[in-house]
């Protein structure tokens, strides 16, 4: 590896600070606020040039909502984003998108509602380079027709609608779209979850290789481990709004330092009859966002859980002799936690 390669591969592409995205709750006839639902509840990480880094956790904890909120379509409520633009630091939000839309992309979980229904392939694939500016419509004939090789379609399917393809079609469609304008980082939500398995490899395979090939960045939105173990370089897990445990992918499998990520491990299914894990059934319900509980957010149903749980919030911090692996638990270095071994 030359030294750039490892330039490139420590550079920070994109950094969020205490992220925050609240929703007002509004009652009576004049629409008064009486409380927010805490989506995002003060989200930091970092995502490295040429990595994945999957973004994991049960429906409602936030993590969609994250991913919305560093590409702008939705507002935060809090918090700071940044951008490596060729090298300069550059701010996140309303005012300067319009800048990094090429360098920033988004593809959606749904791909048949993200696709409008009115457009062929050939003008949902080439809006991105009409609205940024690209005139020659040779030049965005040409553009297409690479793009859809990319992604595994071709000129036959220049002229067809969204409803004439097959679910994985239609997702190849949608990233075929996102790569239009070169991207360098890719924000992938849940871009398999509604694909059959034998597709979603097909579509796994495909990002892996335009990753290779394009150099692109990914944040991968995902609630399936083991396309996350399959994917990505590290995985930050999200409660009720939070992260509480990040780390390499590999180090995460099989050495969980949270309860939460040992409880999602356990419900995993494996394959081998021989080698099952005792399910880790969490007691009650996951809590309200619109208030969430004092202390640490996953006490209530944490079976380690001990008085100081309910009364201080733990902070994220690195373990002892590893920086990398960072945890929100006050008993992180005492806990001896279950791995599951996928590979």
């Amino acid at each position: 590896m030359t030294s750039n390669e490892i330039n490139q591969k420590d550079r920070v592409l994109l950094e969020v600070s205490e992220l925050y995205k609240y929703y007002p709750i509004q009652r009576g006839v004049l629409r008064a606020t009486v409380g927010h639902v805490r989506a995002v509840d003060g989200v930091s990480f970092q995502v490295r040039a040429g990595e994945t880094l999957g973004l994991v956790g049960e429906s409602g904890c936030g993590k969609t909502t994250t991913g919305r909120c560093i590409i702008q379509l939705e507002k935060p409520t809090g918090g700071r984003i940044f951008f490596n633009k060729d090298g300069e630091k550059v701010t996140v939000n309303q005012n300067s998108i319009k800048t990094l839309r090429r360098d920033m992309q988004f593809i959606f979980q749904d791909p048949y509602s993200s696709l409008n229904p009115r457009m062929t392939v050939e003008r949902i694939v080439s809006e991105p380079l009409v609205t940024h500016g690209l005139k020659n419509k040779t030049e965005i004939k040409d553009r297409v027709l690479q793009l859809l090789e990319a992604v595994g379609l071709s000129a036959d399917h220049l002229s067809r609608f969204p409803h004439e393809f097959s679910g994985g079609q239609r997702q190849r469609v949608g990233i075929a779209r996102a790569l239009a304008l070169n991207p360098k980082l890719v924000i992938c939500d849940e871009p398999v979850s509604a694909l059959d398995v034998s597709v979603q490899a097909q579509v796994i395979n495909l990002l892996q290789d335009l990753q290779e090939e394009l150099g692109l960045t990914y944040l991968f939105v995902a609630h399936d481990l083991s396309v996350v173990y399959h994917i990505c370089n590290r995985v930050a897990v999200m409660y009720l709004g939070r992260i509480v445990e990040i780390t390499d992918v590999d180090e995460l499998f099989a050495n969980p330092k949270h309860p939460y990520t040992e409880a999602l491990f356990s419900a995993i299914p494996i394959p081998d009859p021989d080698n099952q894990l005792e399910q880790i059934i969490l007691e009650g319900d996951v809590p309200s966002p619109s208030n969430p509980p004092k202390g640490c957010n996953f006490h209530p149903r944490c079976r380690y859980a001990q008085p100081i749980c309910s009364q201080e919030q733990p902070v994220l911090s690195a373990i002892k002799g590893n920086n990398d692996h960072q945890v929100a638990c006050h008993f992180a270095e005492e806990l001896t936690l279950r791995g599951v071994d996928i590979s």
